[in-house]
C-alpha cells in the first residue's frame, strides 16, 4: 500500500505575524468565555450550562410531580446532547442549583447527599437523584409554544433554546457569580416577592426612580439569612450604578446562664461562608490569644446552625465580643455587587436595578407576543378543522356516498363541499364514533369557545396596554406562588442600621496578672505567668541552638515596645502573646520585621518617658515614648537610616539626666551634655560621636553627679572628667580596670 503523503503544499501555507495570530485567538477565547461560560443572560439569569441542565431535565420529563432520576443520567444527557465538557463541572453546576444554602430559590430538587454548609462535598452523581422544582418549571413554561428561539446543538443533531421563557425573575432572585476575561459578575440573591412588587411598579411607572424601587427591593435576601447592616445611602448608590458591596453579619443572640454568666449563640452565618472553616478560624484566634476575652467555641449544629461562643468572664459586653469577632472572622463579610450581564443582543454591560428589571419585563412581553401568536395559529388551524367537521355533519349522506363510490375521495370532497386540503384530510381521519349527534354539539361548543379566544388574542396582540396588563397578571401569580406569604418566599435576611461604635476597648476586660515576657536570641517570644528571675527565665526550654535574650517583667494588661535595627518601633499586647508552656512563636509573625533585621531592645510601654536612640553611624536624638507607639504590624518609623546603617542602641532617659555617654566598638568613650541632643518625633538625628572607621556600640543617658553605670559598677563623676567633651567628638580609650564590655548594660 502506498504511503499517504501528509505534506502540505507551500502554496497553501500563509505567513502570519505571531502577534496577530495570538491576538485573534485570544480574542476568540475571551468572547467564548464571556458569552458561553461566565456571564448570565439578563432575561433568564442563567449561564449556558445551567440552561442546558434545566432543558435536558425537562426533556427527561423530570417535572416536580414525577419520580427522581439519577444525577448521572441527567449529566450524561447534558454531555451527550448539549454541553460537551467534563462531567464533574456539569455535576457541580447541578449540585449548586439544588443546594438550599447556595440557591435562594433552588431550581433542582435533590435526593441524597448534596453537600452541606460545613463545606463537605456531595456524594458522587451515581448516588444522588434529581428533578425540577416549581421555580424551574416557571422558567421553562411555554418553551414548546415558540416562546424563544432555538439553535442547533454542538453537533447539529438536535436543538437547544437560546434563552428560557423565564416566567420567574431568576437573575436577581437567585443571583449569579462568574469571572470572565477582563470582566466579572457578582449578583447577590433577592426576595422574589419584593422583586414582583418592583416589577408591578415598573409596569405602572416605566420611568420609576431607583430610589423608589429600593423602597420595594430593600436589599439582598440571602438563603442563609443573616443581618444586612449596610446604610440605605450605600444600598441606593449600589443599585443606581450596578456596582457596590453589602455588609452582611451573622445573626446571634445571648443566652443567660447562672451566676451572671452568659454565652453567645450564632444561628445564621453569612452567605457562602463554610461553617467548618469559620469555626476553625475562631479556634485559631483563641489559641493564638488574639482575643483573650473569648474562652471557647463549640459547634452544636444539627440541621440548623448553632455555634456557641463562651466569653472568659460575664463582665465582658456581648456587643464588644461580637464586634471583635466581626473584625477578625467571616462572621461579617462584604458581598460585592457587579451587575455585569449579557443583554438581549449578547452584549456584556453593567446594568442598574431599573435596567435589569426592565430587561426582564421586555423579555416577558416578547415571550407573551410569541406565545400568543403561536396560540393564535393553533386556534386558526383548529377552527379550520372544526369548520370542516361541521360541513361534514351537514352533508353526511352525500359525504358517505362519495367515500363509498370513489377510490380517491379527497379531490371529490374538496370539489363538492369547497373544503381545504387540511379539512378534507381531517374528515378522512375521523373515527365513526365521532359521527354521533352528541359529537356535533361538542364541536359547535368548542368552535364557539375558540372563536372567542381568537378574538381576545387578536385584541391582545394589537393593544400594548392589554399586553402589560397580562404581564402584570403573570407577575401577580408569581408573587402568589413564591412571595413573602409562602414558606420559600419569606424574607430571610433582616435589615438593620449600621452598628454604633462600642465605647469600651477589649483591654478594659483583660484580667490583670503578673507575667514575664521572654524573647529568645532567635526571636521566639512567649509570656510566662508570674515574675521570673533571670535564672528561672534562663531555665525555660528553648529550641535547639537557641537561648535566652530578653526577659521583661510586665502585667497581662501591658503593651510591649520592640525597637528594631531598621529604626522602627513595634507595639505588642501582652494578653495576645503565646503561653510559655511551649517555645512560643516567632516575633516576626506578629510584626513586620525582616529576617535580615534584629531586635535592639524590648521594653514595657509605660508612657511619659523619653528614649535616646542612636544608629551605628553615631547619629541619634531624644524621642518621647508616647511618639513611638505603633498601631499596626508595620510598626512606626522613628529613626531614619542611610544605606548600610542600622539602629544600634536605645537608652531610657532618667528624670533629671544631664549627660550622655557614647561608647564605640573600639571602646572609645565620650561624655557630653544631654542638652546638646535635640528632641524629635522622627528623623536621622545629629552626630553623637565622630569616628572615621569606628562604629557606635552603645549610648547611655545619666545624671553626671551620680556617676556612669557600666556593667556591674558605677564609675564616679570625679573619674569621668578626662572623657568629658562636646557632642560629635571622637572620645578616648577608658582607663585600665574599667569594664571592658562594649555595652553599658549586659
Amino acid at each position: 500500500m502506498a504511503k499517504r503523503n501528509n505534506v502540505v503544499p507551500l502554496a497553501v501555507v500563509k505567513p502570519v505575524q505571531f502577534g496577530q495570530a495570538l491576538s485573534e485567538r485570544y480574542l476568540s477565547y475571551a468572547l467564548s468565555t464571556i458569552m458561553a461560560r461566565s456571564l448570565p443572560d439578563v432575561r433568564d439569569g442563567l449561564k449556558p450550562v445551567h440552561r442546558r441542565l434545566l432543558y435536558a431535565m425537562r426533556q427527561l420529563r423530570l417535572d416536580p410531580s414525577s419520580a427522581f432520576k439519577k444525577s448521572a443520567r441527567v449529566v450524561g444527557d447534558v454531555i451527550g446532547q448539549y454541553h460537551p465538557h467534563g462531567d464533574q463541572s456539569i455535576y457541580d453546576a447541578l449540585v449548586r442549583l439544588a443546594q438550599e444554602f447556595a440557591a435562594r430559590y433552588p431550581l433542582i430538587e435533590g435526593q441524597g447527599n448534596f453537600g452541606n454548609i460545613d463545606g463537605d462535598n456531595p456524594a458522587a452523581m451515581r448516588y444522588t437523584e434529581a428533578r425540577l422544582t416549581e421555580v424551574a418549571e416557571a422558567l421553562l413554561a411555554g418553551i414548546d409554544e415558540n416562546a424563544v428561539d432555538f439553535r442547533p446543538n454542538y453537533d447539529g443533531s438536535t436543538e437547544e433554546p437560546v434563552v428560557l421563557p423565564g416566567g420567574f425573575p431568576n437573575l436577581l432572585a437567585n443571583g449569579a457569580a462568574g469571572i470572565a476575561v477582563g470582566m466579572a459578575t457578582s449578583i447577590p440573591p433577592h426576595n422574589a416577592g419584593e422583586l414582583c412588587d418592583a416589577l408591578l411598579h415598573l409596569i405602572r411607572t416605566p420611568n420609576a426612580r431607583v430610589e423608589t424601587l429600593v423602597d420595594l427591593v430593600k436589599g439582598p435576601d440571602f438563603p442563609t439569612g443573616g443581618v444586612l447592616v449596610e446604610p440605605r445611602e450605600s444600598i441606593v448608590e449600589a443599585y443606581r450604578t450596578g456596582r457596590g458591596a453589602f455588609r452582611l453579619r451573622a445573626r446571634w443572640s445571648v443566652e443567660q446562664l447562672p451566676r451572671g454568666q452568659y454565652r453567645i449563640v450564632v444561628t445564621e452565618i453569612p452567605y457562602q461562608v463554610q461553617k467548618g472553616k469559620l469555626i476553625e478560624r475562631i479556634a485559631e484566634i483563641i489559641n493564638a490569644k488574639r482575643l483573650t476575652i473569648l474562652e471557647d467555641v463549640h459547634d452544636e449544629s444539627a440541621d440548623d446552625v448553632r455555634i456557641v461562643l463562651e466569653p472568659r468572664t460575664g463582665n465582658v459586653p456581648a456587643e464588644l465580643l461580637m464586634e471583635q469577632l466581626f473584625r477578625l472572622t467571616d462572621l461579617e463579610i462584604r458581598f460585592p455587587l457587579n451587575l455585569n450581564v449579557l443583554d438581549k443582543d449578547n452584549t456584556p454591560r453593567v446594568m442598574n436595578l431599573r435596567e435589569a428589571l426592565q430587561a426582564f419585563l421586555d423579555h416577558r412581553r416578547e415571550v407573551l407576543v410569541r406565545r400568543s401568536t403561536h396560540r393564535l395559529a393553533e386556534i386558526d388551524r383548529r377552527l379550520e378543522i372544526l369548520d370542516g367537521y361541521l360541513i361534514a355533519y351537514l352533508n353526511l349522506d352525500k359525504l358517505i356516498k362519495i367515500l363509498r363510490e370513489q377510490d380517491e375521495p379527497k379531490p371529490h370532497m374538496i370539489a363538492a363541499f369547497k373544503l381545504t386540503d387540511l379539512q378534507a384530510e381531517a374528515i378522512l381521519n375521523m373515527r365513526l364514533r365521532a359521527l354521533r349527534r352528541l359529537e356535533e354539539f361538542e364541536i359547535k361548543g368548542e368552535h364557539k369557545k375558540l372563536t372567542a379566544e381568537r378574538k381576545d388574542l387578536r385584541g391582545l396582540l394589537k393593544d400594548e396596554t392589554l399586553q402589560w396588563q397580562s404581564i402584570a397578571a403573570e407577575v401577580q401569580e408569581t408573587k402568589r406562588r413564591f412571595g413573602g406569604k409562602t414558606e420559600i418566599g419569606r424574607r430571610r435576611t433582616d435589615l438593620a442600621d449600621a452598628p454604633a461604635e462600642v465605647e469600651h476597648a477589649v483591654e478594659d476586660f483583660v484580667e490583670r496578672e503578673p507575667i514575664t515576657v521572654v524573647c529568645s536570641e532567635k526571636g521566639w517570644i512567649r509570656a510566662a505567668k508570674g515574675h521570673l528571675d533571670e535564672q528561672a527565665a534562663a531555665d525555660l526550654k528553648y529550641k535547639e541552638g537557641d537561648g535566652p535574650r530578653f526577659a521583661v517583667h510586665a502585667q497581662s494588661t501591658d503593651k510591649i515596645l520592640v525597637f528594631g535595627t531598621n529604626g522602627r518601633f513595634y507595639t505588642l499586647s501582652c494578653d495576645k502573646l503565646p503561653s510559655a508552656r511551649g517555645h512560643g512563636e516567632p516575633i516576626r509573625l506578629m510584626i513586620e520585621l525582616g529576617n535580615e533585621q534584629d531586635i535592639v531592645l524590648l521594653q514595657v510601654l509605660k508612657g511619659g518617658r523619653k528614649f535616646l536612640v542612636a544608629s551605628d553611624a553615631g547619629r541619634g536624638f531624644v524621642v518621647p515614648e508616647d511618639e513611638v507607639v505603633a498601631q499596626t504590624k508595620n510598626g512606626k518609623q522613628v529613626l531614619n537610616l542611610a544605606d548600610k546603617e542600622k539602629a544600634q542602641a536605645l537608652s531610657i532617659v532618667p528624670d533629671h539626666a544631664d549627660s550622655v555617654a557614647a561608647l564605640s566598638e573600639g571602646r572609645k568613650l565620650l561624655i557630653f551634655p544631654l542638652e546638646q541632643v535635640p528632641e524629635m518625633g522622627r528623623g536621622r538625628g545629629v552626630l553623637l560621636q565622630r569616628s572615621k572607621a569606628d562604629r557606635l556600640s552603645d549610648v547611655q543617658a545619666f545624671l553626671l553627679r551620680d556617676g556612669l553605670p557600666w556593667s556591674n559598677r558605677v564609675i564616679p563623676a570625679a573619674e569621668l572628667k578626662f572623657w568629658r567633651g562636646e557632642r560629635a567628638q571622637a572620645g578616648r580609650m577608658p582607663e585600665k580596670g574599667w569594664p571592658r564590655a562594649r555595652r553599658f548594660k549586659d
